[in-house]
């Protein structure tokens, strides 16, 4: 990897779009075995925001040619907060050189409920590039 991106998100909850203060972002990347290697542990602000997570990636020639190298790194997010069910974000693409915003809405638990797992994480599918 011989260029970074950065990624940052934003939660919230709602089609008011109401962000969520204080909702823990996990940034993991799969290695070849399918194991999740921790990027970057985050927060929330009071804005539903989170501070810039940088990630290697590919060198931006790499996407001056077909047939090269995907010219993008990918990434995995996972965010959890009390009182909302688990999201977990897959194939998320960062770009060389390049701050990618990712929103996230989070889905209120049903009241008197324990923290449910997600049946099938969100699977962002590849730039058709």
């Amino acid at each position: 990897m011989a260029a970074t991106g950065t990624i940052l998100t934003r939660v919230f909850t709602s089609q008011a779009q109401i962000p969520v203060a204080g909702a823990t972002v996990a940034f993991t990347q799969r290695s070849t075995e399918g194991r999740h290697a921790l990027l970057a542990l985050r927060v929330t602000d009071a804005n539903g925001r989170t501070q810039p997570v940088r990630v290697g990636t590919p060198d931006p020639s790499a996407s001056e040619s077909p047939g090269t190298i995907t010219p993008f790194a990918v990434c995995d997010i996972w965010v959890e907060s009390p009182g909302y069910e688990l999201l977990v974000v897959e194939n998320v693409q960062i770009f060389p050189n390049t701050e990618t915003l990712q929103e996230l809405e989070l889905i209120p638990l049903p009241e008197q409920s324990a923290t449910l797992l997600p049946e099938n994480p969100v699977n962002v599918p590849p730039q058709n590039l």
